[in-house]
């Protein structure tokens, strides 16, 4: 894929937060180990409940290294930071970064990077991306939105972050659950410029029209 280089030793900077969709970001944790990409992983702590209640997962809140043995992930690569830490490296913009996904990002995380709010690690992080020019991929997982959930996501656009909504398509032919986290995944992987075979893509040989009946 243009843009990526093997060789490129930057980190992504990975963000979970209390939304509900967990499984987004422990597959595209897995999807950067099979690369060999390193990452810093923030989790909040509504986020560790979310993981408990939809992976059913038994894991301590701040346990980074049992989420990683859980997802099958070797933690060599996986750097696990405090959200009150902000002597971590990721607090600074002069800590190099190939980019930050935050998935899911709730409402109240889209709200404080519209705002420029650094009240933990997290948010700092997503402050420092906006601040340094870097991608910052923020992945909402809500619905309905109302208006202020709007303007948020035109705030923080306007910004320079990117939107990536949750939002699985279906031409690819999902058979199963995890085809549509993948599909997601893939969307986001796209937007960090990474390779990934996830889903097929539109047009792709042998698909007629992607599966979609247009009449």
């Amino acid at each position: 894929m243009a843009g990526w280089d093997p060789g490129d030793v930057r980190p992504v900077v990975i963000g979970m937060t209390g939304a509900s969709g967990a499984v987004y970001a422990v597959r595209l944790l897995q999807e950067l180990a099979r690369l060999e990409q390193p990452v810093h992983l923030l989790v909040s702590g509504a986020a560790w409940d979310v993981i408990r209640l939809e992976m059913g997962w038994p894991i301590p809140p701040g346990d980074g290294e049992a989420l990683l043995q859980w997802a099958g992930i070797a933690p060599g690569r996986v750097f696990c930071h405090d959200l009150r830490d902000f002597s971590a490296p990721v607090a600074s913009g002069s800590h190099l970064t190939r980019a930050m996904v935050i998935v899911p990002c709730s409402m109240g995380t889209l709200a404080a990077v519209a705002a420029g709010s650094s009240d933990n690690l997290l948010e700092r992080a997503a402050d420092t991306h906006l601040k340094e020019g870097r991608p910052l991929i923020l992945v909402p997982r809500e619905t309905p939105l109302h208006l202020i959930h709007l303007e948020n996501m035109v705030r923080a656009a306007r910004a320079g972050a990117r939107i990536v909504p949750a939002m699985p398509a279906f031409y690819h032919r999902p058979q199963t659950m995890m085809d549509l986290v993948d599909f997601v995944v893939g969307k986001i992987l796209d937007q960090l410029q990474l390779p990934h075979t996830l889903f097929r893509r539109w047009g792709a040989p042998g698909e007629e029209a992607g599966g979609v009946d247009r009449t």
